[in-house]
Parts: C-alpha cells; sequence; structure tokens
C-alpha cells in the first residue's frame, strides 16, 4: 500500500470510512472472461489503497471477479466497502439477487446494496409498494447481510430526489460531472436533498461514460475527477480498464486541490452548448 494515503472521508451518517474515490463497476470489470485482467485492476485498487468497491448484478462478471479476489485475500475484504445493487423491483426478485451476489462474491455480508437505476414512476411506485423491493432492503438490513442500503439513479434527477426523501437510504448514487452542472437537476435538486437528509452522496458518471476529451484537450480525466471531488459529494467512483487507469485514479485523489466557484463555472460554460448531447445516460431530454 502506498505510504501517501488518498484522502478519506466519513460515509454520510453511517459513521463508516472510506477512500474519496472508489473503483467503478465499469470498466474490466463488467466483462466476461477477462479474469486475469479484472483481477490485475482489483488488486492495483487494494495496492493504491482504495477502500471503496462497486459492482452490481447486472455488470456482467464483475461479482464473480470480486469472489475469486476476496476468495484468496480474506483478511484484506474486512478492511474495504464492498458495494452492489439489484435491479429487481419485487420482493422475491430483489431477495434472490441479494443470495446470487453473496454467493458470487463468496462473502456473508454486503456493506452497501443499492436499489440500481430508478428510472420512472412506475419503478419506485412497484418497489416501495407492498411486496416491493425495497421490503426485502428493509429485511436484508435488519437481519445483518446488508450493513447499509441506497439507491441509485441517472435518469431523473427529481424522482431520485423523492426517492432520498421517502425512503430510509443510507446513501444514493448519481451522476457529478460539467454536464450536469449544465442542465440542471442532479446538482441543484437530488444533492441538496441528500445533504439535508445525511445521506452519503457517491458520484458517478464522473467522466461522463467514457473520457470526455470534449469540447478541447485540457478536459482530462484528473480535471474531471477533480471537478467531481470539488462538490460536496462522499466518494466519486470510476470504472478502470487498466491497473494504469486506476493509478491516475489514485494519483489524482491525493494531489487534489478543490476548484474554485469561478473554476467550476469555466469548465460548466465550455460544455454548456453540449450538455444535452453529451448526457446521453439520461434518455431522451
Amino acid at each position: 500500500m502506498k505510504d501517501d494515503a488518498i484522502p478519506k472521508t466519513i460515509f454520510g451518517q453511517t459513521g463508516q470510512v472510506v477512500t474519496v474515490i472508489g473503483l467503478g463497476g465499469e470498466g474490466v470489470l463488467r466483462t466476461h472472461g477477462q479474469e486475469e485482467a479484472a483481477e490485475a485492476v482489483i488488486g492495483e485498487a487494494i495496492g493504491e489503497g482504495i477502500t471503496y468497491f462497486d459492482s452490481a448484478k447486472a455488470y456482467a462478471g464483475s461479482e464473480e471477479y470480486y469472489g475469486k479476489v476476496w476468495s484468496r485475500r480474506p483478511e484484506t475484504r474486512d478492511r474495504v466497502f464492498q458495494a452492489s445493487k439489484s435491479a429487481s423491483r419485487d420482493r422475491k426478485g430483489a431477495e434472490r439477487d441479494l443470495d446470487g451476489t453473496l454467493k458470487r462474491m463468496g462473502i456473508q455480508h454486503l456493506d452497501l446494496w443499492q436499489i440500481h437505476d430508478v428510472r420512472t414512476e412506475e419503478d419506485f411506485l412497484d418497489i416501495s409498494g407492498p411486496g416491493g423491493a425495497l421490503e426485502a432492503f428493509l429485511e436484508a438490513r435488519q437481519k445483518g447481510k446488508i450493513r447499509f442500503m441506497g439507491v441509485t439513479g441517472h435518469h431523473d434527477p427529481y424522482l431520485l430526489a423523492r426517492a432520498v426523501r421517502e425512503w430510509p437510504v443510507d446513501s444514493v448514487m448519481m451522476p457529478v460531472n460539467p454536464v450536469e452542472s449544465a442542465l440542471g437537476g442532479f446538482l441543484d435538486v437530488t444533492l441538496p436533498a441528500a445533504r439535508q437528509k445525511g445521506v452519503a452522496v457517491i458520484a458517478m458518471k464522473v467522466l461522463g461514460g467514457s473520457h470526455y476529451l470534449f469540447p478541447n484537450d485540457g478536459v482530462t480525466a484528473e480535471v474531471l475527477i477533480r471537478f467531481a471531488l470539488s462538490q460536496p459529494i462522499q466518494v466519486a467512483i470510476v470504472g478502470c480498464s487498466s491497473p494504469g487507469h486506476v493509478r491516475m485514479l489514485a494519483q489524482a485523489a491525493r494531489r487534489l486541490e478543490p476548484m474554485t466557484d469561478e473554476e467550476k463555472e469555466q469548465i460548466t460554460s465550455a460544455f454548456r452548448p453540449h450538455a444535452r448531447r453529451l448526457a446521453f445516460y439520461r434518455g431522451v431530454l
């Protein structure tokens, strides 16, 4: 592990301390049959001192990749914060998802289990209604199968803010990047709702789904990571495809200098004319 530690933060009101950056579940982890490459990325993250590890049932072989690492390094598993997600909207489906996740990872509990990708009013009502997935999450937390529960979304900031306000979640995962600053919604509606409730905020789509090298060459991955970490969030996760990407992510966190308001507005202004096109992950705008 590196001597110059990555900065850490308290994860909302949970009391859990995590690094301000985490290994995202995209990149090489969202593949099948790339065990060696995936394990190299996870191993590099461990070596760099990253403690937050993201995954999801929907992310191809990501849970199996983690399972192979934790089976050989159980002492390391005990020192990290392992997250995953379920996109099932009903209780029974979510219960099956959690049992499968724990089996694939070879672990007894998740540190964070998240209601994945809430998009529509129908999603919201199915999840929170009788027999909905929310019941499975609450029971899993009560039984100790999960320590904390969260919700994720990148389509509708107002619906995600409603979930934060109405559901007993410990965290919310949402897009944080200059495009979102230009469009409004996630950063000025969902984020304040989370802060008001003391819910931890996990930044995703930090690089916009891939490296934004637009509108100029000065917009590097490191600049976008710095932008995200300059917001009032707890963790920024980035999917990595190689150990080199992991090192870049860790180094960006170590030498972080928060952006001034003027700097944030400057980068937002550069993206503003193209924001709707670049926010493809929101669906139709």
